[in-house]
Order: structure tokens, then sequence, then C-alpha cells
């Protein structure tokens, strides 16, 4: 419905600024590409082998995520390039195994903001 002519509007601004988006900074970069490293759901599955043991052999990831060698070697690269992974070549074999910094880099970047502790006090009224 139209206003009426003659009347003039009054514009009402929001009751609070929207927050302004963070700056993509080199550490954004970084997780976005640790995020990209697993998404996927057979590469999820490898590192929540990996996380509950020191070391796995590829022969038993192949295994454990129900796909071909050459598949689990192909999502090993992935989470090796993205340094989610490290690996040592042992004989014929290859272990595989989790590197604690990088995940702590993603459970850090999803963990709650830490906010200054005790209660804000307004003007006019006591915190009691």
């Amino acid at each position: 419905m139209a206003a009426p002519r003659g009347l003039p509007l009054t514009v009402l601004s929001a009751c609070c600024q929207p927050p302004s988006a963070p700056r993509v900074d080199e550490s954004a970069q970084t997780l976005a590409a640790l995020f990209r490293a697993l998404a996927d759901p057979a590469r999820v599955t490898i590192m929540a082998m990996l996380l509950n043991a020191d070391e796995v052999c590829a022969c038993d990831i192949s295994e454990g995520i129900g796909k071909s060698a050459a598949t689990a070697s192909h999502h090993l690269k992935i989470l090796k390039d993205s340094g989610l992974v490290a690996s040592e070549k042992r004989g014929t074999w290859v272990y595989y195994r989790a590197v604690p910094e990088r995940v702590a880099a993603i459970a850090d970047a999803l963990a709650p903001a830490q906010s200054t502790p005790g209660p804000k006090s307004r003007k006019g009224r006591s915190t009691s």
C-alpha cells in the first residue's frame, strides 16, 4: 500500500549495526584448504582411523574404507598434500599417521570464541 501524498516518510535505522565481514587472510585460506581436504566421506573415515591409532598401514586403510588401493592412495595423497597426514615408507609398505598440529588447527577454528569473564553491567543498574 502506498503512503498518502504529501506526508513525509520517516526511515528508521536498524537497532544495531550488522557485523562487518572479517578480512580474509592467509589463515582463513589455509583453513579452507583443510576443510576441502576433508570434503569426502572416505577421507573423513581415513582421518578417523588415523586419529584412533598411532599409525596405520596403507593396506589397512584401503580395507577400512572399502575402496581399492588406488582410490585409497588418491585420498591419502590429498590428505598428505594438505598436511593433515604424514607418511613413512618401511620396506614395501607405507605407514600413515595424523599430524596433530593440523588437526588442532581445525579444532581451534571450530571452538567457540572466548569471551571476557564477568557480568556486563548496565548504567544505573546493579549487577547483584
